[in-house]
């Protein structure tokens, strides 16, 4: 199995590639985002009926506990050895279902629509002050 920490270091670098109006529209936005994956989240829960909880449990595997080495022998022949391993708490994710309160669900998606319209509101003037600010050249 592999690794992704190899990895998170070019995903921040590519995360990092926007044009500069593109990351500024991106920080002055990021709020709106947010509030859109949470509505999408509460109609899905009300569409379903349920909420879908994330839950993290470890459950013990072998994992790598060592580098592989090198020995010599006596004659100068190269021995490689594997890496030593050992048990270890692994952490997984599962996906269940979560009871949850439907008036109250729908309560909170409204006032999260409405807050939505404020933050869209207040959005546009910084949208156009960055695009003022880094206009796009081609």
């Amino acid at each position: 199995m592999r690794r992704a920490g190899p990895l998170i270091p070019l995903f921040a670098l590519l995360a990092a590639c926007g044009t500069p109006q593109e990351r500024c529209i991106a920080q002055v936005t990021r709020d709106l985002r947010v509030v859109d994956e949470l509505i999408q989240e509460g109609e899905l829960n009300l569409a379903r009926g349920y909420a879908i909880e994330e839950v993290t449990d470890y459950r013990p595997e072998w994992v790598d506990c060592g580098p592989p080495f090198v020995r010599y022998r006596a004659n100068g022949e190269r021995v490689y050895y594997p890496p030593r391993r050992c048990f270890d708490q692994v952490p997984y994710t599962v996906r269940q279902p979560k009871a949850i309160d439907l008036a109250a669900e729908a309560r909170t998606l409204e006032q999260m629509k409405k807050k939505r319209v404020q933050l869209a509101r207040q959005a546009i003037p910084a949208v156009e002050q960055c695009r003022a600010f880094y206009p796009e050249t081609k």
